[in-house]
């Protein structure tokens, strides 16, 4: 059952979370001010999602593309998620949600590296029941490109929709229902390309520090009122 109301109707939401950096110059501060919003911001979403009953949260954290920011930008990320894995993160897992880190995870520091794979086995042990998956140097045809070369290199003759998905960073993780995209952009911006296929898509020009618990639950009445025909 769900906090309240009736459940969403979603097994799987994503979230790109755009918009941390025009939130924090539309305020006359610092971009690095943003992210920390951003932040804070996840763990209130996360937490009401779950609520809601939706069993599976994907977020979009850090992109492929996002490496080539700013270095002392780029730097302030690595310390705020490193920050997230030892508090938010672990605290979240300890409650008895799983976490799991899609992408490619060797670009990133290796204590960083190393605190979220000790986190991913840890949450994983108590067979919970919801997960939240971080897209941490995550790139949608990244992600299909490592899939291929690790289907080739294990001589893999014929590839067909069941070998791709177990081969992909989301293995096991259900395809999102919905995507949502704060920032006001209309595109998924390499999120999940193979898994949002047939994923309803809702675009909001609220800046994602902005994005309240109040829009997500009018996200989830819009997507229950959508008809899914999936090519039928």
């Amino acid at each position: 059952m769900t906090e309240r109301g009736d459940p969403p109707g979603a097994a799987c939401v994503g979230i790109i979370m755009d918009g941390n950096r025009r939130w924090a110059r539309s305020r006359g501060l610092p971009s690095i001010d943003g992210h920390t919003a951003g932040f804070a911001k996840a763990k209130e979403i996360i937490r009401h999602a779950f609520s809601r009953g939706i069993g599976t949260a994907i977020l979009y954290a850090f992109s492929t593309e996002n490496w080539n920011r700013a270095p002392e930008e780029v730097s302030y990320l690595m310390r705020l998620f490193a920050n997230a894995l030892a508090d938010e993160l672990a605290e979240i897992s300890r409650e008895g949600i799983r976490i799991r880190f899609l992408g490619d995870l060797a670009r990133l520091p290796e204590e960083l590296r190393a605190a979220a794979r000790k986190l991913e086995t840890e949450s994983a042990a108590g067979g919970a029941e919801k997960t939240l998956a971080i897209a941490l140097s995550y790139g949608g045809r990244a992600e299909i490109l490592a899939a291929m070369n690790r289907l080739l290199a294990a001589g893999t003759r014929a590839v067909g929709e069941e070998e791709m998905n177990a081969a992909l960073w989301s293995a096991g993780l259900p395809d999102p229902d919905l995507v949502i995209r704060t920032g006001g952009e209309k595109r998924l911006s390499g999120f999940l390309p193979w898994q949002s296929v047939y994923s309803e898509l809702f675009f909001t020009d609220t800046l994602w520090p902005d994005f309240s618990r109040e829009e997500f639950d009018g996200i989830l009445a819009g997507f229950a009122a959508r008809e899914r025909r999936r090519g039928k």
